[in-house]
């Protein structure tokens, strides 16, 4: 059986017994502040980092970077950002002169992660990358090796791994609470009815590589594998379009069923044209389901002990200071570049066997 190894186990027993979701004080990290850059200041930066940012205790907004100069004197008003701290795209690489600016958080489409991310690093700069990583996983390798290269993190925002309901579910898997796992069943999926705006490059082969797989599917994905507790050895999988108009450069629909060593499997879908929101994993004395799952807000949860008694967090903010932590304290990130590979590894995969109509062998995961 290939499992997760051990360091990757007592990580994230760690994460999840030591009550991850209250808030983390300055102090915790030697009351140091880092600063950070957002580079794309599109919706999620907007409506979700920013205002993260200014209630991290170990943070601190402290420069933008935009392909967008209009979008640039609001966020210094709102924020507080002089003018020496404000680049674009073509002058990344003077960031590396700046004090005040620690880490850059890139919040681009997948398609310019890599790009974007070796050239932070280059400045000198450590790393949170939005998910999913990159496009294939030799870019995540570029991208990891970047980071050796230059010394600095590298990690990725998976936000859920500060989630109390997640954080219950992982645990309750490693720790074989209500026995070991027997099926998974993992969706994220909604329907998309508008194709302008920040929703655009969703649909574009060429930034949001494959549609709902990518930008949907790398949750249930994660879920899947933080759920199973071990690599699967193979994939099936299909896709499918019915709005074609809509959908003319990537599919509207992805399932597929992981297989695992042992003979056990997990169900994945993902979907800009159908509902789905939740993980649901059998175990031997019963069912740990999350439902609604993902959003940033609003899960619901349940074990066969009864409902996930929790207190709903701001993901965001703690998934930063969680990172920032981690950066402060030189201990190993929860969320690293290799995990982030890891999962596309999986990804392609799945579009390789939807390709074929083959099970897709997976080989050698370094995480």
């Amino acid at each position: 059986m290939r499992t997760f190894s051990r360091r990757n186990a007592l990580r994230l027993g760690a994460a999840a017994t030591a009550a991850p979701f209250l808030p983390l004080r300055a102090q915790d990290a030697g009351e140091k502040q880092l600063g950070i850059a957002l580079l794309g200041l599109g919706d999620y930066a907007t409506k979700q980092l920013g205002p993260a940012l200014k209630k991290t205790t170990n943070a601190k907004l402290t420069g933008i970077i935009t392909g967008s100069p209009d979008k640039v004197p609001q966020w210094q008003e709102d924020y507080e950002i002089p003018d020496g701290n404000v680049y674009d795209y073509k002058n990344l690489e003077k960031i590396a002169d700046n004090k005040d600016i620690d880490v850059i958080y890139v919040v681009t489409p997948t398609a310019l992660h890599p790009e974007f991310t070796i050239r932070a690093l280059a400045a000198g700069k450590h790393v949170i990358c939005e998910k999913p990583m990159a496009p294939k996983p030799e870019d995540c390798t570029r991208m990891i090796q970047a980071a050796a290269e230059a010394k600095k993190t590298l990690q990725i925002g998976y936000r859920l791994h500060w989630d109390p309901f997640h954080l219950k579910l992982m645990e309750a898997i490693k720790t074989k609470e209500f026995g070991d796992w027997r099926s998974i069943d993992a969706a994220d999926a909604g329907r998309m009815t508008n194709f302008t705006g920040h929703n655009a490059w969703r649909v574009n082969k060429n930034l949001g590589v494959a549609g709902a797989l990518y930008d949907l599917g790398v949750y249930a994905v994660q879920a899947c594998l933080y759920s199973a507790q071990e690599h699967p050895i193979r994939v099936t999988a299909r896709s499918w379009t019915e709005r074609k108009m809509e959908f003319s450069e990537v599919p509207e629909h992805w399932e597929w069923e992981l297989e695992f060593a042992s003979g056990r499997k997990a169900k994945g879908f993902a979907s800009y044209g159908k509902e789905g929101n939740h993980i649901r994993v059998e175990t031997e004395k019963g069912q740990i389901q999350i439902e609604p799952a993902y959003g940033y807000t609003g899960q619901k949860g349940s074990t066969p002990a009864g409902p996930m008694d929790f207190q709903h967090v701001h993901q965001q903010r703690l998934q930063i200071e969680g990172q920032v932590k981690a950066i402060l304290s030189g201990e190993p990130s929860k969320v690293p570049g290799e995990m982030g590979r890891r999962d596309i590894q999986v990804i392609r995969g799945i579009m390789e066997s939807a390709e074929t109509g083959k099970a897709y062998e997976f080989g050698k995961f370094e995480y």
